[in-house]
């Protein structure tokens, strides 16, 4: 047991190690510039996303140029599936990048400390359960989607390999949390390249040598972040945190549990609705024939890339909001927040072009089927307005989620998920003329619903206190 005077140096210096922020690889947000504060934090954050965009990617990448339509259509649907669980794994996660980026805004380094191991605790449980459970339901998910008869017993073997490693997927996750709530987004960036890098490797060599097809790819994804996770903790040994944490603290903390599920839950339960509203108009889809099923397929990997930008701009704003809001600097955070949007529309747009006028091309990356190249373009013309409006959305519920009130984030999400995106998809895919250009106007236009729900939030909020 450690003495009082030991566990009061073991504070200090947490606390130290805090006011040092600037000097190391965390990033403090509660002074200096804005911009350049958000830069440095949204870049590693971006460059992390798009490798971690990259194993689905290469998997599907290969598996187009060895495999077939059917091929495709299993690894487009079960990594669109995985591609949910992980995206929920990540919400939940963003209730403990909250609460420990607010205890490092107050300089509280032990009640970070506990929030870590509250955090790892509950995460631990949370992924043996699930693991379970899909190993179990696998065939369920697959006739839920209503995968293609030729896709189905691959669309199978994917989900559950993926489903195998869903404890490494979970790991990964709530390190990066952890490290993004104490604002440091290089090491995140560092270690989703290393799984990057062994997932390319392993996809040719599975797939491309070995001629495992589905299988091979579905393995290649699961050992590449096996070894990110393994790197990360030994690497993590090494680096001086913001916050005092010991084995012992692997244990729950009612207080700290509280505050990481009433954060994290409600932004989980969200991003669940979204996640589940994407997989049924991916059954819609699949409903709509083999072609539009591998199209869809690859138009989601192209889609997935696209909406990176905004995905960083919500964890940076999430960040920088968390600190500033523990720091008692409101009208900063409120600063923040619009800094970052005004920066993520205006990358949107050049995306927006790419998206709308490159979409042919960018389909052509990932297979050689001209059908299928068409299919997937049609698509993407329909997506591309996506790329500006969500920047807007995604930077306020950064904010909102930053700031700890994620309830506005989950109502937004489950309204508009179930009573906009999907009812317009049904609509669109039951025209005459119904295409993918049309499903694909379904989700901007769910966009702007968000948008104006959350313009009535912000304008609630300021009748409650100025910003």
């Amino acid at each position: 047991m450690k003495s009082r005077e030991e566990k009061k140096k073991n504070t200090q210096s947490a606390a130290q190690n805090i006011d040092s922020m600037d000097n190391s690889q965390e990033n403090s947000f509660t002074d200096g510039p804005i911009f350049s504060s958000l830069i440095r934090f949204a870049l590693p954050v971006l460059g992390a996303l798009v490798l971690q965009a990259a194993y689905g990617a290469v998997d599907l990448l290969v598996v187009g140029q060895f495999g077939d339509a059917s091929s495709i259509s299993a690894v487009g649907t079960g990594s669109a599936f995985m591609q949910m669980v992980t995206f929920v794994i990540t919400s939940l996660a963003m209730g403990s990048t909250v609460v420990i980026g607010q205890h490092i805004g107050e300089k509280k380094p032990k009640e970070a400390g506990d929030a870590v191991g509250t955090t790892i605790l509950l995460f631990a449980v949370s992924g043996i359960a699930l693991t379970v459970l899909l190993e179990l339901l696998a065939g369920n998910i697959v006739t839920m989607l209503q995968v293609p008869e030729a896709s189905v017993e691959k669309a199978v073997t994917y989900i559950r390999i993926c489903s195998g490693g869903i404890l490494v997927i979970i790991a990964y996750n709530v390190i990066s949390g952890v490290l993004r709530g104490v604002g440091n987004a290089n090491l995140p960036f560092l270690f989703v390249g290393i799984a990057c890098m062994v997932n390319i490797v392993c996809d040719l060599l599975f797939v491309g040598a070995f001629h495992m097809d589905v299988a091979g790819a579905a393995l290649a994804t699961v050992l590449a972040q096996m070894v990110s996770v393994i790197v990360s903790v030994g690497v993590i040994r090494r680096q001086k945190m913001p916050v005092l944490f010991s084995r012992q603290q692997c244990r729950i903390y009612p207080l700290e549990l509280k505050k990481i599920l009433n954060v994290g839950i409600p932004i989980a339960l969200q991003e669940t609705m979204v996640q589940i509203s994407f997989l049924v108009i991916n059954s819609i889809i699949n409903q709509m024939g083999l072609m539009p099923s591998a199209g869809y397929g690859v138009a989601q990997k192209i889609v997935s890339f696209i909406m990176l930008v905004p995905s960083s701009v919500m964890q940076s704003v999430s960040a920088f909001v968390a600190q500033n809001i523990g720091a008692g600097k409101e009208k900063r955070a409120w600063s923040g927040f619009l800094t970052a949007m005004a920066a993520g529309c205006t990358v949107g747009v050049l995306i927006f072009f790419g998206g709308f006028f490159g979409g042919s091309y960018l389909s052509s990356l990932f297979t050689k089927d001209a059908e299928v190249i068409a299919q997937s373009a049609d698509y993407l013309k329909g997506f591309s307005a996506e790329c500006i409006l969500t920047c807007i959305l995604f930077s306020s519920i950064g904010y909102f989620n930053g700031s700890g009130n994620s309830i506005p984030v989950m109502v937004q999400g489950i309204t508009s998920a179930f009573c906009i995106r999907i009812p317009v998809s049904i609509f669109m895919s039951r025209l005459p003329q119904a295409s993918l250009l049309l499903v694909g106007l379904a989700t901007p236009i769910t966009t702007v619903y968000g948008i104006v729900f959350f313009i009535i939030c912000f304008w609630l909020l300021k009748r409650k206190r100025h910003i």
